[in-house]
């Protein structure tokens, strides 16, 4: 009766020790970037330089700008002269004041 119990406390025991040793390990997940990086990420836009960027660069690196209205800032400049103040982007055709303000952090000028 002792050897029978004994046997199967020490076979719970080696089971138990198998089943844990042989488990899949656990796999830390990653730690996500905080938000608060990835908001950095974000408020820290590239600049463009509006009297120097071509169509490609204004289409590619402005919100809400279109290969038309890239190619019509490009012409603006051409024959106005170079642009002295943002604001002056309202001129452009297309333009309007809340895609100014979508971009005003974007721009600068050289």
């Amino acid at each position: 009766m002792q050897n029978t119990y004994l046997t199967s406390l020490i076979f719970a025991f080696l089971t138990t020790l198998s089943v844990t040793t042989t488990a899949a390990p656990s796999i830390k997940p990653e730690a996500p970037t905080p938000i608060t990086a990835q908001m950095a990420k974000a408020e820290q836009p590239a600049k463009v330089n509006l009297n120097a960027a071509d169509a490609e660069t204004l289409r590619r690196d402005l919100f809400g700008i279109g290969a038309a209205k890239a190619r019509a800032i490009v012409a603006y400049r051409e024959s106005n002269g170079p642009f002295t103040a943002v604001d002056e982007l309202l001129e452009v055709k297309g333009i309007g004041k809340a895609l100014l303000e979508k971009n005003r952090e974007r721009l600068v000028l050289n």
